[in-house]
Parts: C-alpha cells; structure tokens; sequence
C-alpha cells in the first residue's frame, strides 16, 4: 500500500566545505543540516554538490541522511537527491536509497520532492512504501 507524507524543514545549518571556480561554472561543496515537521519528524544531514553559472543555481546533487519518525515510525534512511533549474523554474527530486530504511523504517522505498515557496521557505511531499 502505497502513502503519502508532507510537510516543512528548516534548513539549521549551511557549511560551504569548498568551493572551485571554472570556466562558465562554479562548483561548491556543503554540509547541510535540516529539520523536519509534519508526517517526516526529525534532522538530517545532507552532503551537496552544485554547480552555478552565469544565470545562478543550475543543478545539484546530494544525498541525505534522516533520523527520525515517518507517520510515527521510528528510524533512519537515505534519500539521494536530484536538482537542477530549466528557464529559471527549479525542480527538485529525492529517491529513498533501497535498503537504506532501519529500525521501524526497514523495507522503505519511494519518491517525492521539494517545493520551495515564494517566501523562500522549503516544503516536501513524499509518496512511500514499506514492507
């Protein structure tokens, strides 16, 4: 049976590790910290990669470490992002790694995405299975 969560997260921590300037391009390295509200009750720790050009924020990728609940399921998991901006319009997906789940979240597969908000602020749907 397939279900749905979403929610808002809070973006707590931004450590630029580091930072390469090349041609048409400028890659940067960072260690977010992020926590979470609604059906997704926790913190995580994300490991990024992206790229910036000219036009600004072009595409990044990174994985992402939960720990927490899901509808009121105690663990942790992984979700490996996928992003990037098409004329300006972001999207952004995540991917539940297969096998990642522990503890009451062991089995968990799945998709969603992130909504950034016109204010800036971040929210998620995420459409779930576990066994």
């Amino acid at each position: 049976m397939s279900e749905n969560a979403t929610g808002t997260f809070d973006i707590t921590g931004w450590d630029e590790k580091a930072t390469e300037e090349r041609t048409g391009a400028k890659m940067d390295r960072v260690i977010v910290g992020k926590v979470f509200q609604g059906d997704l009750t926790g913190t995580s720790t994300t490991e990024l990669l992206s790229v910036h050009t000219e036009a600004g924020p072009a595409a990044y990728v990174a994985l992402e470490h939960f720990e927490g609940t899901l509808h009121g399921r105690q663990g942790t998991f992984v979700l490996q992002h996928s992003a990037g901006a098409t004329d300006g319009v972001q999207w952004l997906k995540w991917q539940i790694v297969p096998t990642s789940g522990t503890s009451e979240l062991k089995g968990l597969r799945g998709e969603g995405q992130i909504i950034v908000g016109p204010d800036g602020g971040h929210s998620y749907t995420l459409g779930y299975e576990l066994d």
